[in-house]
């Protein structure tokens, strides 16, 4: 008997001997490749990253795999214990491998292939295996995958506590719908934080780690319930649930918000021109993977009122102008199943339609039916029977003509000219139709685009951005996107180099015609848009009213390398070339860099960098971006007293002399006032505008930025493939309404306030007469008289009757010739041409000839006859 023992026990010591060995081979072959401690420890899951605006609304999420991280701490111990339940039972007890569960799995699948049935490794895996899992080791169910699994878990369960683990798993585990954790997963399915979730609504949750797909609330709706309820059974029996509550959670229904609604703090997060420029501007500062897997916190710099009120101003603009043009283009698409008679099914048909539906007011509609003189349409999420009529004879108010399937037709004179069954169209409530406010009017997208920005001068903050009069119709962002030419917006910064070189607002410039002779092509005669001449005037009068030829002159005496200086120090271009047509804006540039650099103008001539972005932190909280690049000395400290205040000290450079910067903005007050502006902006605001109009050769890019002494903003408008815009197209009319409604509403609850004066050492207040620049007494007043900040010195003489002399001598005798800038006054008569020569720098001419460009430019603009205005 002792021999039999004895045996016995040699037998399984030599048994468990070999079973270590063969464990150990299997860890040593198996695991190691494989993760250390160390590693698994300091493992960070992917997470997705989300944008806020100021006031703390998501308005963005970027990520591969939806992930919102949540501390164990904070999530409370009902979802614990429903993933517990459901998944691990005994989590708190094993090693992070689970013995007899393993054993389970083997002895079911051993008798399943014995018997001859198909059969795979599965279940027994524990919380712990399954982090490693979804971590590490990937998706495939085998054997080897197993012993992985299992060498990690006893890993990590060694490196991390319980808590930790579990905070990983719930964090990690993907429950469907294309999110991964149980914050996530909460907020998909239910619209609700964890803290709201009720004891059915955490057991469905941590019934979806099996199979999500598996068990969809709405297609798989009867199989999820019953795992609903199995889990709540679980919680039960391990006393995680009294009797009762797992009882009376299991007879309530399984309900979703899955395909009826977005989650409420997702309500704001859709694609827009903004969040996309936050994408581009953190891809470039930080990386695409940390963007999409860091779990990034990002504060953006939109102001969600500001950038309603610039995607509104910008669809009226860019309606009216296509209004006017009065084509109507057909429907946007066609439902023949409702054109053939089928009108029962049309809420189903019209919502399967892909077609924009990010335009407020506007709805989609299909045609059910035309009469002698309205058209019933459908209205997709109208009340009621959903129909409502559209009326001929108020169509054809605006409606001159129609293109239709490539042909075009005059004005409709019945319903069936205008519209077919089966149509469908956009539609909204007519803002001047039945008093019942039911009436609908017909609407369809503009062919021409735009764009829209608002800016915050001081810090560069960028607080609206509409690329375009949809994003859905188009994501380009012809904001900062798109490259055009600036035409006469881009005087003001000939006009700024001048002013610091020594010229003022009353220095008389000769307005008269000019020949650039061009080796090889035909000359280049640049015009004013009224192609009058007007003689010697005041600079400032020359911005007003956008002369051409006063600011190729000023030009010319300044020097293009000076100009192309100042155009790269504010930012509007990289590499300017020193061409004399630059100067009326031939080059092309963004809306973006544009805006910015009026901003600068407006801040008294410190360098700001635009922004969409204020502030980034990682997702533990470190910051990685801030904007604001301004010290502070006293902000430390843990206590603060009224003697010892935080001081705040401006880094940003001064790139623009005060002064000049002053002047530049008085003048550009005067557009407004009394020039290119006047009649749609400044007759629209009562407080401080400064701006300036830019319109290109014809008419093919219209421009209006401006700005008051604490925000500036910016409207370009034209088509994405260059085409003229027509008669009376220019940027006061297509772009100055546009800002004008926009800067109105945005004042409305900000102080506009007053421009500041630089410090007046050194400087006088004097008044001229804007159209002569003759020097007024003190006492003077008109509207010819303007109040003008000098430098002492630089002021204007008093020269009588500068322009009421006779004849072609008198129109220079009567001035000193120093004040006299692009001609000399010896040189011709007033009614001949004058040449400014300036030799190609490629020997084969002008790249941007005005009758034959050698390469095309954006807008298809030459800089030819057809002056910029």
């Amino acid at each position: 008997m002792i021999r039999f023992f004895g045996s016995l026990f040699s037998l399984l010591s030599t048994g468990a001997m070999f079973a270590a060995g063969g464990l150990a081979g299997l860890v040593y072959i198996y695991g190691n490749d494989l993760p250390g401690q160390d590693d698994l420890a300091n493992y960070h899951p992917k997470l997705l990253t989300r944008v806020y605006s100021g006031e703390g609304r998501v308005i963005a999420e970027f990520y591969r795999e939806k992930r919102v991280f949540v501390p164990i701490d904070e999530i409370p111990e009902l979802v614990k214990n429903a993933f517990i339940s459901a998944e691990d039972k005994n989590f708190y007890t094993h090693p992070g491998v689970d013995a007899v569960g393993i054993a389970k799995a083997l002895t079911r699948f051993v008798m399943a292939r014995a018997a001859g049935r198909p059969a795979r490794l599965s279940g027994a895996s524990t919380i712990t295996q399954q982090v490693m899992k979804n971590f590490l080791v990937g998706r495939d169910r085998n054997f080897e995958r197993k012993i992985k699994e299992a060498i990690l878990a006893v890993r990590i369960s060694g490196a991390l506590s319980k808590e930790l683990i579990l905070e990983l798993y719930l964090n990690d585990i993907f429950l469907g719908q294309n999110t991964y954790g149980v914050v996530a997963a909460a907020q998909r399915y239910y619209g609700k934080s964890l803290e709201e979730l009720s004891p059915e609504e955490a057991a469905y949750l941590a019934a979806l780690p099996k199979a999500p797909s598996k068990l969809h609330p709405v297609r798989e709706h009867e199989r999820a319930v019953t795992r609903r309820n199995y889990v709540l059974e679980e919680m039960a029996q391990n006393g995680h649930l009294g009797r009762a509550e797992a009882d009376a959670a299991m007879q309530r229904p399984l309900e979703t918000i899955i395909g009826k609604q977005r989650p409420v703090v997702l309500a704001n997060a859709q694609p827009s021109y903004f969040s996309q420029e936050v994408r581009r501007q953190l891809i470039a500062e930080l990386g695409e993977d940390e963007l999409y897997e860091g779990g990034l916190t990002i504060r953006a710099t939109i102001d969600p009122e500001l950038q309603e009120l610039a995607a509104r101003a910008l669809r009226r603009g860019l309606e009216a102008y296509d209004r006017g043009r009065a084509v109507y283009r057909g429907p946007v698409a066609r439902i023949e199943a409702v054109a053939e008679g089928e009108r029962d099914n049309w809420r189903a048909l019209l919502a399967a339609v892909a077609m924009p539906r990010d335009i407020p007011g506007w709805r989609p509609a299909v045609v059910l039916d035309t009469g002698k003189t309205t058209a019933l349409v459908g209205i997709e999420g109208l009340e009621g029977d959903g129909t409502a009529r559209l009326k001929l004879a108020t169509e054809r108010k605006w409606i001159k003509a129609i293109r239709r399937d490539g042909e075009r037709h005059g004005a409709p004179k019945r319903p069936g000219d205008l519209w077919r069954k089966g149509d469908v169209v956009f539609v909204a409530r007519s803002e001047d139709g039945a008093e019942d406010g039911q009436a609908w009017t017909l609407r369809q997208v503009p062919e021409v685009q735009g764009a829209f920005m608002a800016m915050d001068p001081f810090s560069g903050r960028v607080l609206a951005i509409q690329g375009g009069f949809s994003f859905e119709v188009s994501v380009f962002d012809r904001a900062t996107q798109a490259l055009r030419q600036p035409g006469s917006a881009f005087k003001p910064f000939v006009y700024a180099a001048a002013l610091d070189a020594g010229y003022s607002p009353a220095t008389i410039v000769l307005d008269a015609p000019v020949v650039v002779r061009q080796q090889g092509q035909d000359d280049w005669r640049p015009r004013n848009s009224s192609k009058k001449f007007y003689g010697p005037s005041p600079m400032r009068l020359g911005l007003e009213l956008s002369r051409n030829l006063m600011t190729v002159r000023i030009a010319q005496a300044i020097g293009m390398d000076r100009v192309a200086e100042y155009a790269e120090r504010f930012g509007v271009y990289e590499d300017m070339p020193t061409l004399l047509a630059y100067a009326l804006g031939a080059g092309e540039t963004t809306l973006y860099n544009m805006v910015a650099a009026y901003g600068m103008f407006a801040n008294g001539g410190k360098r700001v960098r635009p922004t969409v972005v204020d502030r980034v932190q990682d997702r533990f909280g470190r910051t990685l971006f801030r904007h604001d690049p301004r010290l502070c000395q006293g902000c430390a400290g843990d206590e603060a007293s009224a003697g010892d205040l935080p001081e705040l000290f401006d880094q940003r450079a001064q790139i623009m002399d005060p002064v000049t910067a002053y002047q530049l903005v008085s003048m550009l007050q005067g557009v407004v006032r009394r020039g290119t502006a006047a009649r749609t902006v400044g007759a629209r605001v009562d407080f401080p505008v400064a701006g300036k109009t830019g319109t290109t050769n014809e008419a093919r890019d219209a421009w209006f930025i401006g700005f008051t002494p604490n925000m500036v903003a910016g409207c370009y408008i034209g088509y994405d493939n260059p085409t003229p815009m027509g008669r009376g197209a220019y940027g006061g009319t297509l772009c100055g309404p546009v800002f004008a409604e926009f800067i109105t509403e945005a004042m409305a609850t900000r102080i506009p306030g007053e421009f500041r004066e630089p410090v007046r050492q050194g400087l006088i207040l004097v008044k001229f007469d804007r159209e002569t620049g003759e020097r007024l007494p003190d006492d003077a007043f008109g509207a010819h008289v303007v109040t003008e900040l000098f430098r002492a010195g630089y002021e204007p003489e008093l020269y009588a009757q500068v322009l009421a002399i006779s004849g072609d001598d008198a129109l220079f005798g009567a001035m000193s010739p120093d004040l006299i800038f692009g001609i000399d006054a010896t040189d011709l008569p007033f009614n001949e041409e004058s040449a400014i020569r300036e030799p190609s720098p490629t020997g084969g001419g002008d790249p941007a000839a005005p009758q034959k460009p050698q390469a095309p430019v954006a807008g298809g603009v030459g800089l030819g006859t057809g002056g910029l205005y």
